[in-house]
Formats: C-alpha cells, sequence, structure tokens
C-alpha cells in the first residue's frame, strides 16, 4: 500500500495520520505486503510519488483539495483507470466527496473501509484540462467558500461549524447585482442571462463546505451531472436562500432552478467573466465554460 498525505496541508492532523499510518502499516505485515506513507510537500511532489505508484494499493489522506489534486494528476498522466480502487482517509475540513460516499468520517473507521470496502466506479466532470470529483460553484460561490471557510472556524468553537458555508453564501451574496449567464444543460436553454444570477452550482457529489446540502439530488454514482442555479434579487429571498443550505431546504424554493444532464455549458451573454470554484481550486475568469461527464472513470473503495 501507498499512502499519501499532503504534509503542508494545516488539517492534516499529525497524530491523526501517524495513527491511520500505524492501523495500516500493522495490516500490511499480517498480509505479509508492504506499507508506505508518503508525505508530499507541493504538487510536484505529489506528481513524481503518483508516477511511482506502479501496482500497489494507493490510499490519499486529506480532504476534497488532496483528493482532487491526486485525481487530476493521475488523470493528467492517462493513470487514473490503471491506479486501481483508490481508497480515501478523509483528514480534511470539509470532507465533502466521503461524505457523499458515506465513508466514516472517523479517520481509523475509513481506514478499515479501505480494507473492508468494495470498488465502485465513479463519473468525473471535465471542463477543458481540469477534472472535478465532488463540485463546480459559478457566482458567489468561489466568494462564499472563502467567507465560509473564516465563519466556519469562527464557530466552530460553539459547534455550529456547519453553519460556515450557509452564512459565507449570505455574506458573499447580499450586496452582490449577480452575473448575467446563459446555461444549457444537454443543449438546452434553463436560463437564458436576461436576469442575473447569483449561483450557478454543478455537482456529483451533493455537499459542499463541511456538509452544506448544496446540490441534495446529486449522485457520484448516476452518470448526470446536478445542476441547481439561483435566481434570488431581493435581500429576505436570499436570506431565504442562505439559510435553507444547510439541509437542502432551498432546493424548493420559486426562485431556485433545477437541471441534469451530462453536459452544461455557461456563458457570459455581457462578456463579462465570472470566476470558478473547481472542488475549492479558484479558476477563472471565464467567459464561457463547458463541462462534461465522464461515467466510471475511476474507482474508489465505499463502504460494503
Amino acid at each position: 500500500m501507498l499512502a499519501i498525505v499532503n504534509a503542508s496541508a494545516g488539517t492534516a492532523n499529525r497524530r491523526t495520520v501517524d495513527a491511520v499510518a500505524a492501523f495500516l502499516s500493522s495490516a500490511a505485515r499480517r498480509r505479509g505486503t508492504s506499507f508506505e506513507l508518503a508525505e508530499t510537500q507541493d504538487l510536484a511532489e505529489l506528481d513524481r510519488t503518483l508516477a511511482e505508484l506502479k501496482d500497489r494499493q494507493l490510499i490519499l489522506l486529506g480532504g476534497d483539495g488532496s483528493i482532487h489534486a491526486a485525481v487530476q494528476c493521475l488523470y493528467s498522466k492517462g493513470m487514473l483507470l490503471d491506479a486501481g480502487p483508490i481508497g480515501i482517509v478523509p483528514v480534511g475540513t470539509g470532507n465533502d466527496l466521503a461524505r457523499s460516499l458515506e465513508i466514516p468520517l472517523d479517520a481509523l473507521q475509513a481506514a478499515a473501509c479501505v480494507l473492508s470496502g468494495r470498488s465502485r466506479r465513479m463519473e468525473l466532470l471535465i471542463s477543458g484540462d481540469r477534472i472535478t470529483v465532488n463540485a463546480v460553484h459559478v457566482g458567489i460561490g468561489a466568494a462564499a467558500a472563502a467567507k465560509g471557510a473564516s465563519v466556519k472556524k469562527a464557530l466552530s468553537r460553539f459547534r455550529l461549524g456547519k453553519l460556515g458555508y450557509p452564512l459565507g453564501a449570505l455574506a458573499a451574496g447580499i450586496s452582490s447585482p449577480g452575473w448575467n449567464l446563459s446555461v444549457r444543460v444537454d443543449g438546452e436553454l434553463l436560463h437564458d442571462g436576461s436576469s442575473p444570477l447569483l449561483m450557478a452550482a454543478l455537482g456529483l457529489g451533493g455537499t459542499v463546505g463541511g456538509g452544506a446540502r448544496l446540490i441534495p439530488n446529486a449522485n457520484p454514482h448516476d452518470g448526470a451531472v446536478d445542476v441547481v442555479l439561483w435566481e434570488s434579487v431581493g435581500r429576505a429571498a436570499r436570506v431565504g436562500y442562505a439559510l435553507g443550505l444547510k439541509d437542502g431546504d432551498h432546493a424548493r424554493r420559486s426562485d431556485v432552478r433545477i437541471g441534469r444532464g451530462q453536459t452544461v455549458e455557461i456563458t457570459a451573454v455581457n462578456g463579462d467573466g465570472f470566476g470558478v470554484d473547481n472542488d475549492g481550486e479558484l479558476l477563472g475568469p471565464f467567459t464561457e465554460r463547458r463541462w462534461a461527464v465522464v461515467c466510471d472513470a475511476w474507482n474508489v473503495i465505499a463502504p460494503q
């Protein structure tokens, strides 16, 4: 087994990583095989480490950003399917992909799942040469993620950290005029851009920001991407939408539009660029962007 952890990620708790490494190393000895823990400092070192995977079982210790980075490297190398079923031990902040896969959020329980779970095929979203494993936000999503991180940290001392993303979305969106974007799903127009959108969210997984149910019907195994468009304009409507994010109640609002398909195209009708939050990776600005679902693109180890 080869386990990889981002040594520079502040959320990679040393004691947790050491406990998981000891657990997996002991399991490897009982099996008569080997175990290695690789602590990578940057993307270049991650890329070199993955190039030496060979026939070892890959286990990723980290959050959504670390998983995204490793899958992106493997995809770019043409090694993603050949890497075999990838084990995930969530030691990040949000761990939203693990939530969608029902992988235990306790690190040692997740490590046990790596040994006892089953392989499941996973889809990817592809846009140009960039992959998405969980979710994409256009509009205030990037600002909400940034604001949500600081809000979540402040709230965590009161055990209210899951409110961080909804409150971040509220703070980012309360005064934003929105973006005039046209959105097509499988070629059909979902929003023509004549009125502004505050957010367009595309999801393979259903949650973002550590459990906020932004795209409540998303399923990373169903071969489709779910799309949620937020058309709220009035200040009271924006508050109601943001507070509904925690439990997914926002998706039933009249100012929310829902789509589902294999391709999504977003275009800035007035030429103003829009930013993209791609699994926490900030990209753009773009005036147009297209995403397509690739089914059975990689394998993960999920609970039985």
